[in-house]
């Protein structure tokens, strides 16, 4: 029976620190926390895996102040030097954690050491700034950090670091679904050997094993999991609704104004999606305030991150960025449009409800063709969904709410070009990201109903896509009689007065003006594309096989006109990387043929 009290861990914790989690109302240790400190302060590299929600937090917090209380004791901190660094896939998460640090750092013991945190959406002359004036701990996120160490010479991040007595890095599966893999290579490149190194995960991966062997030294691996056959929180009620299509908005409109939400939060499935639902939803909901959040955002996401965490009665609209790290312990709801692209992240999101031993519930809708996934989310990811209308709280949806819902949806168009816009690139976006689901065998982008899927929309217009076929449009509910699109003006009188311009260009000339001569290329299908791409890989792949394993003497090839071609592309893909008009993720994908 392993030991859960604070007090009793061996080797034991230092009265500043103990006072801390008392203060905080930590009674006793979760298990990850009664497993994993112990073998830290034992000088033993840890690889940790453990559900969301289960206190990782505290579990490398609590070891590395203890380590900088031990270093203190043998000679003072240097300002200049770096002892501790924490490494986040998300600003949000890095932000929560350094939070926590911060109240360690309130003991008066405990107050000389000094901490800086390393993310975007800020300049990095502020980061420099931060770190000359002294920074014992580093909470970062890997791109800020890899872009400090390797190109920023005045801040001599990489001498600051010769010290380092421990490394973290948390939600680490998380890290290198984002892509952190080759960032983390770069930073351990810097990092001294002699360290001590906890990498924690929800899951263990091949690629995740990869990185243990290369930043790990003989680590103990610590698996804790719970007893129950459900991956989700005891108290956590989760259900499911079959909804038809068109009438998705409207079930969760009236869901959410058929109960008073203290804090939820409203999973949709791309940056898009938020930004139009957000700029919609609150003529909706007058009572209920707002707030929305998603990766391509820089600068608001920690101040509106901040008020939601300040408000009641409010809903935070989101991508699955929010989907990990996020600690509220307030949210009551989770509403999701519909189930993520990956099955595992569903544990996550709906985690962001019943934490710290509170109640909460999640609400999933599926059209008629998903009801599936039900079975499916149970056996893969041990969730039971429960159907909600057994629950005897019927919401009722008339053909009058239908046309009046629709009706305003029409008429925030009508008003604001922009808004137009913005629906046009949410229904798009939203179906492009439907096609990459994982379970596409039970999700399957041809059984949707892409007219009744724009209904719900409020879209003035189908928007131009292959995939629109005749039904489609047949099923397509638009606005009653013919509407003017070259009328709706943007709100904006710059992007207005552009467009006036641009428009009457267009009219005398038929060629709508743009900054820089495209190409005409025929749109394709994503299906389409998709083989496209896979076909193109195996061209390059054959190529490279047929060269290492020619033969001296043998009769070259003739090459084809559309070997040329692809030449010729790459080379000018290349000059546009070297020129910087395109970012390396961007290069990555049109090089593979994403085009």
């Amino acid at each position: 029976m392993v030991n859960k009290d604070w007090s009793k861990v061996q080797p034991g914790l230092s009265a500043p620190v103990l006072n801390c989690i008392k203060k905080q109302g930590f009674e006793s240790m979760t298990p990850i926390q009664a497993a994993v400190i112990p073998l830290i302060l034992s000088c033993k590299d840890v690889v940790a895996e453990a559900v969301t929600g289960s206190g990782k937090t505290l579990a490398f917090v609590v070891p590395l102040l203890e380590m900088l209380l031990k270093k203190q004791k043998e000679a003072p901190l240097r300002k200049d030097f770096v002892y501790g660094v924490i490494i986040a896939p998300t600003r949000e998460l890095a932000t929560q954690i350094l939070k926590v640090i911060e109240l360690f750092l309130e003991e008066p013991e405990l107050s000389h050491v000094t901490r800086c945190l390393l993310v975007g959406g800020r300049s990095v002359d502020m980061d420099i700034a931060s770190l000359q004036e002294g920074a014992h701990i580093i909470v970062s996120t890997p791109g800020r950090l890899e872009d400090l160490l390797a190109e920023r010479k005045q801040a001599n991040l990489a001498g600051r670091l010769r010290e380092l007595e421990f490394l973290v890095l948390d939600e680490a599966d998380r890290l290198l679904d984002l892509g952190f893999s080759s960032a983390l290579t770069t930073i351990l490149q810097y990092l001294p050997r002699q360290r001590r190194t906890g990498l924690f995960s929800a899951t263990q991966t091949k690629q995740l094993q990869d990185l243990v062997r290369a930043g790990l030294r003989n680590p103990v691996v610590v698996s804790v999991k719970e007893k129950s056959t459900i991956s989700t929180p005891l108290l956590l009620e989760n259900y499911y609704v079959i909804v038809e299509p068109q009438d998705k908005f409207l079930f969760l409109l009236n869901f959410i104004r058929n109960r008073k939400i203290v804090k939820g939060l409203f999973f949709l499935p791309t940056c898009a999606c938020v930004d139009y639902w957000a700029g919609v939803l609150p003529a909706f909901l007058p009572d209920v305030k707002v707030f929305a959040i998603h990766g391509k955002m820089k600068q608001k996401r920690s101040r509106t991150l901040d008020q939601f965490r300040e408000s009641e009665g409010t809903i935070l609209l989101c991508t699955d960025l929010l989907a990990r790290g996020l600690d509220i312990p307030e949210v009551e709801w989770v509403l999701q449009w519909e189930p993520p692209t990956h099955p595992a992240s569903l544990v996550h999101r709906v985690g962001r409800a019943a934490r710290g031993g509170a109640a909460g519930c999640s609400l999933l809708p599926l059209l008629p063709s998903e009801d599936t996934y039900v079975p499916f989310i149970a056996a893969n990811q041990k969730v039971e969904l429960k159907d909600w209308r057994g629950s005897g709280d019927e919401i009722k949806i008339t053909q009058k709410l239908r046309d009046k819902v629709t009706s305003i949806l029409h008429e925030h168009q009508k008003r604001d070009r922009a808004i137009l816009d913005k629906g046009q690139r949410a229904f798009v976006s939203h179906m492009r990201a439907y096609t990459k689901h994982e379970c596409n065998l039970l999700l399957q982008f041809k059984q949707l109903p892409l007219g009744h899927i724009a209904t719900s929309y409020g879209l003035l217009k189908l928007p131009l896509m292959p995939e629109l076929k005749p039904e489609h449009k047949d099923q397509f509910v638009g606005p009653k009689g013919e509407v003017d699109l070259n009328s709706i003006p943007y709100k904006d009188k710059q992007k207005e007065t552009s467009r006036l311009q641009k428009l009457e260009e267009y009219r005398k000339t038929g060629v709508w003006p743009s900054k820089k001569k495209k190409k005409m290329v025929k749109t394709q299908p994503w299906e389409q594309a998709k083989q496209n791409k896979e076909e193109k890989k195996e061209r390059r792949k054959k190529r490279k096989v047929e060269k290492q394993e020619g033969k001296k003497g043998k009769k070259r090839r003739a090459v084809t006109q559309e070997e040329l071609d692809e030449l010729a592309a790459d080379v000018a893909l290349m000059k546009k990387l070297k020129k910087r008009k395109i970012t390396k993720e961007q290069f990555d994908e049109q090089f593979d043929g994403d085009k």
